[in-house]
């Protein structure tokens, strides 16, 4: 059994869809959903300079993605699975914990996680990896996971292993395109 890290938008959650869809409607549908979806996954900020959002636009967007039913960020297939063959998950993410939290509780996931490191905390944003270094010695982790190098790369100056969901940039140990298929790395690795 692991002790796990987990990033929580694109890689327990799928929330990029939703993301997208507000996105599209605050740049009034004048940028191609692709477009949009490519910017988000570098992160929000990175998408909110590339498509010069104002401070307006910004607060729209959140406004907008707050108000949007958790049913509409579903987790991702099989990841209840790997959180259940866990023996410790935490998660590390810049969402507000206010949104976590809702998210978790309509899904009657927040008992899987022994803590939250949200982006309202305190701690510096990723790649800074205070918030991993803190989870870590805390909770002795053995992997991080997350959907993109932001999240890796504080996990590899941890020392934990690095696994990315749905991305094949050069820099993480493992590789998954979909949770079903955690339990052959694990085996691999044992």
């Amino acid at each position: 059994m692991l002790n796990i890290l987990w990033d929580f938008d694109g890689t327990l959650f799928d929330t990029y869809p939703a993301f997208t869809e507000v996105m599209y409607e605050v740049l009034n549908g004048e940028i191609a959903q692709e477009d949009i979806l490519k910017q988000l996954k570098v992160s929000f900020s990175h998408a909110a300079k590339y498509f010069r959002l104002t401070n307006e636009s910004i607060l729209e967007f959140k406004e907008k993605d707050k108000s949007l039913s958790p049913a509409r960020k579903k987790p991702f297939p099989f990841v209840e699975e790997v959180l259940k063959y866990a023996k410790i998950n935490v998660i590390m993410t810049h969402k507000p914990r206010e949104e976590v939290q809702f998210i978790l509780d309509y899904f009657g996931w927040g008992h899987y996680f022994r803590e939250i490191v949200a982006g309202d905390d305190g701690f510096p944003r990723k790649p800074d990896s205070t918030a991993y270094l803190y989870l870590h010695e805390k909770y002795s982790l053995d992997i991080a996971i997350g959907d993109r190098l932001l999240d890796i790369i504080p996990a590899k100056e941890a020392g934990l292993y690095t696994c990315l969901f749905q991305n094949h940039e050069k820099g993480a140990d493992f590789y998954l395109d979909t949770y079903e298929d955690f339990f052959k790395i694990v085996k691999l690795n044992t």
